[in-house]
């Protein structure tokens, strides 16, 4: 028995000494943050690794170390909708149009309202973004979005599809129903998470509205240049990704999720059995993004703000769950898929990438659209000396000049190869991204 014990133990240190050296890589090499924390769950216990600081100079971070979890936010307002049909409440095929003031005007097609399952599982055909917010601020762009902002869209937009059609990612879905969910419980967002969720499971270092304690607990967001940027907030929308946590936090939410016992075991169990196609290689469920990358299924949610990037991932059968945050626009998927399954793959990223300067002139060339896809355009833009990509359908992000033709971004691992035809004039680009190399022509 004390033989097995040792070999444990020595497995758990240098299992540790490769997550460290993994976290070593992304803040003092790649210097994508300052800090980051990584919590995993197994039958044996909770292990906490960190490394970095909490800010430029700060101190340094651990497991109860506020952060912004983003959209993993999406997730318990999967778990609060679940709840409330436990109890009688709504319904998952209720229109969402039943809990919204009757001045507002929910868009339907061909007779096939949006119902609160539709908008849990990312099929409602609402779009990831209502176009009266200007996402292209990064610097707390949800703050001022409020109920008023939100009618208005719902009243003024026309669907390109059925409800329930096809699934396509949507901010604004998920925040309507969070929004829909508090106003059928006659209480705040915040109070309803709290009352709900947070309290049962006794997770007292997640919120919304930070204490003057967990404010000097809570890590400095970071831009793509490792520039403080501000924390977000979220008003209408906050059911979409308003909420701040601690890695221990976490790991106590997804513990219960895994427990099949607890005051809410039947809410979450209830989020599985809502199941509808997702994107490539998965299925949507309620809240979670459910995939088997190496057979045995998995829940997955990330999260990202402007200065902060998460993510939560669970193996129910395994019983191992593990969290992951960073204060920098970097993604860290698959440090949780690694923490999880050690047979999950995880990047080694570069130092950061040097640029250079091109004249106006010489960006202008570039200026233009990209199809990738007949319905996906990357457009090409510039302000001044600057230039900027946006995908159809998401947020605008500034790329960087290498050397001539050759671009990067700093807010994810993505690089832009600009081709010329045999004139010299831009003809198009290749896009470089997750190992795929994907190119576009230039429309004229």
């Amino acid at each position: 028995m004390k033989a097995l014990w040792i070999a444990l133990m020595c497995c758990v240190t240098l299992w540790g000494q490769e997550m460290r050296g993994l976290l070593v890589n992304r803040i003092d090499e790649a210097k994508r943050g300052t800090g980051m924390v990584v919590g995993e769950l197994t039958p044996e216990g909770r292990v906490f690794t960190a490394h970095g600081t909490t800010s430029t100079g700060g101190d340094a971070p651990g497991a109860g170390t506020f952060f912004e979890i983003g959209s993993i936010t999406k997730v318990f307002t999967a778990l609060l909708l679940m709840d409330a049909v436990e109890r009688g409440e709504v319904a998952l095929e209720d229109p969402v149009s039943k809990y919204l003031p009757e001045t507002v005007s929910v868009p339907n097609r061909n007779g096939r309202a949006i119902t609160l399952a539709d908008l849990t599982t990312h099929t409602s055909g609402l779009p990831r973004i209502p176009s009266n917010l200007d996402a292209t601020n990064l610097d707390n762009p949800y703050a001022k979005y409020g109920p008023a902002e939100l009618y208005a869209f719902l009243s003024g937009y026309t669907l390109t599809r059925d409800a329930g059609e096809k699934w396509e990612y949507s901010n604004l879905g998920v925040g309507l129903l969070g929004h829909a969910l508090a106003r059928r419980a006659g209480v705040s967002y915040e109070t309803l998470l709290r009352q709900r969720i947070l309290v049962p499971l006794g997770m007292e270092d997640t919120t919304i509205t930070l204490s003057v304690v967990q404010r000097k607990l809570m890590a400095t967001a970071h831009d793509e240049q490792l520039q403080p940027v501000s924390w977000w907030d979220l008003d209408a929308l906050a059911g979409a990704g308003a909420i701040r946590s601690t890695a221990s936090d976490m790991l106590t939410f997804a513990a219960a999720a895994m427990s099949g016992e607890g005051p809410l075991r039947a809410a979450f169990a209830r989020m599985l059995e809502l199941r509808r196609p997702g994107q490539p290689g998965s299925e949507q469920a309620a809240g979670w993004i459910v995939m088997k990358p190496m057979g045995a299924e998995v829940l997955i949610h990330d999260g990202g703000t402007h200065g902060f990037r998460s993510a939560l991932m669970i193996d129910p059968a395994a019983k191992r769950a593990a969290v992951v945050w960073i204060n920098g626009p970097t993604d860290v998927t698959d440090l949780a898929a690694h923490a999880v399954e050690p047979r999950s793959p995880v990047r080694m990223l570069a130092p950061p990438r040097k640029e250079i300067t091109l004249t106006e002139a010489a960006l202008e060339q570039y200026v233009g659209n990209y199809p990738l896809a007949p319905t996906f355009v990357v457009s090409i833009t510039r302000q001044g000396t600057r230039l900027s990509a946006q995908a159809t359908g998401q947020p605008a992000f500034e790329i960087f000049a290498e050397k001539t033709d050759e671009f990067f971004a700093k807010i994810a691992d993505i690089q832009i190869s600009f081709t010329r035809a045999d004139s010299g004039t831009v003809a198009g680009l290749v896009l470089h991204q997750a190992g795929r190399n994907t190119p576009a022509p230039k429309l004229p």
